[in-house]
């Protein structure tokens, strides 16, 4: 089970990040991705800190391993790919984008953006367009299936544009607190809830441990 989008103190989850990758591990995830919300207001405080986390924990080899990075938020339209390129510079191996869910008042062109400035996952995308689903096709951006109440009510118009035109599908459970972990049987119950058949909702978790893979530098 792979899981490249949660949060912890450092915005607004429950848990220090320690304590989260320990509860993540017992759900047998194997990748995590601390992806506090960011903004030019406060990536320079929370970047470099779970860099520092991470990487110590990395070193002990506990069986998962964790991806810093940063899940950039409401930002205007206009200044995600400025946004994106501050969060890399700073060491984020992991960029997400807080896409246009329907539950939030997220800016519209918020997907558009995200996808133009080559983010690696887009999340919780919302009505996301045709237009837009070709788009992340065909710049590699992975659109994110969703565990997290009310930016999983479209999951099913994600996954069947993504599968109408070929774009990635990763599974996240956009955590916040305990609770909001899942293992990968729930996380497949998900999936399959949003119209995948069985066979397709393994392959969704197969693409996270890839992309998982690809960030940490461990695959081509």
């Amino acid at each position: 089970m792979v899981d490249l989008h949660t949060h912890t103190v450092f915005s607004d989850g429950v848990l220090i990040p320690t304590e989260l990758v320990r509860r993540a591990l017992v759900k047998g995830i194997k990748f995590i991705g601390i992806t506090d919300h960011g903004d030019f207001s406060n990536m320079e405080q929370i970047i470099p800190s779970v860099l520092k986390v991470a990487e110590r924990l990395n070193k002990l080899n506990l069986g998962i391993r964790v991806i810093p990075g940063i899940e950039i938020t409401h930002v205007p339209p206009e200044d995600i790919e400025d946004a994106v390129k501050f969060a890399r510079s700073l060491g984020a191996k992991l960029v997400v984008v807080h896409g246009e869910t329907v539950v939030e008042p997220v800016a519209p062109g918020t997907n558009r953006a995200a996808i133009e400035a080559g983010v690696d996952v887009l999340a919780h995308p919302g009505l996301i367009s045709e237009e837009e689903v070709k788009l992340a096709a065909e710049r590699g951006v992975a659109l994110e299936v969703s565990g997290r109440k009310g930016h999983s009510f479209t999951n099913g118009r994600v996954v069947a544009l993504a599968k109408k035109f070929g774009a990635t599908l990763v599974f996240n459970t956009d955590t916040h607190a305990p609770g909001d972990l899942m293992d990968e049987n729930m996380a497949l119950k998900v999936l399959m809830g949003a119209g995948l058949g069985k066979d397709e909702a393994i392959g969704i978790i197969m693409n996270g441990y890839r992309l998982a893979e690809k960030i940490l530098g461990e695959v081509k």
